[in-house]
This record gives structure tokens, sequence and C-alpha cells, in this order.
């Protein structure tokens, strides 16, 4: 007897597989630095960056960074970096709003919209390097015809 399977699933489970091979490339210390980088340096702010505050700026970076990845290949049929990232507007919207309201709750940062606005622009400065990244890293795999 043959399993029956739909497409839905198999599109599914062929998106998993991609997205574990291009999550082999990333590492816990890039991940670290860049947090570091784009937020610990600023503690005289009132940010408290626990340990759960980091894992929440991880994820995020994962989710920007698979975006960026699922969005290269645009790049590859010859589609530019700012055109591809426009067609994910939305979703890197999402992520970025997602940080901030994230770091805003966990974070115990002062109540301050100076400080809050410039913490929001280094959310999106974060989330996309983490889509460029991503979109670069993607783009190199299909050329290499690693996907």
């Amino acid at each position: 007897m043959n399993v029956i399977t739909t497409f839905r699933e198999r599109q599914k489970a062929k998106q998993i597989k991609y997205d574990r091979t291009v999550l082999r490339e990333l590492s816990i210390q890039s991940l670290k630095k860049r947090v570091h980088d784009y937020f610990e340096n600023d503690n005289h702010h009132g940010i408290h960056f626990s340990q759960v505050v980091e894992e929440g700026c991880f994820d995020v970076a994962v989710e920007a960074y698979l975006l960026g990845a699922n969005f290269s290949k645009f790049g590859y049929y010859g589609e530019p970096l700012e055109e591809a990232r426009k067609r994910c507007h939305s979703q890197e919207k999402h992520l970025v709003d997602t940080l901030f309201n994230f770091i805003l709750y966990w974070g115990k940062v002062i109540d301050d919209d100076v400080y809050n606005e410039g913490l929001y622009y280094r959310c999106e400065g974060y989330v996309g390097d983490w889509w460029k990244e991503g979109f670069q890293k993607g783009e190199l795999r299909r050329k290499m015809r690693l996907h």
C-alpha cells in the first residue's frame, strides 16, 4: 500500500528540512555577539538584560534569519535585495514589533519616549541585519546548489 500525502504536508516537510540545513550555519556565539552589540551596551538607559530577554532576542533573530533565507530564492533569480525585502515587509515589521514589545515588557526599561524610539530603531536594525545575513547565506546556498 502506498501512503497518500497531501501537497501541503509535503511542502511543510520540505520547508522544515530546508530550515534545519540553513540553521546549521548559525552559531550561538554570533547570536550573543549581535545581541551585545545592539542592546547590552546600553545598560545605563535602563534595559536589564536577563537570560529571558536574551533568549527572546535569539528567537527573533532566528526567525528573521529564516525569513531572509526563504526569500533568497528571489535574489537567486535576479531580484535585488531591496526588492525581495519589500515582499516580506509585513512579516519583518511583525518581528520588529514583537522584539520591541518583548524588550519593553521583560527588559525593565525606563519610561522615556525618546529612548523608546531609539530602542525601536535598534530593533529594526537588529532584525534587518539578521534578515540580510539569512538572505545572503540562502542565496549562496542556492548558487552552490545546496538547497
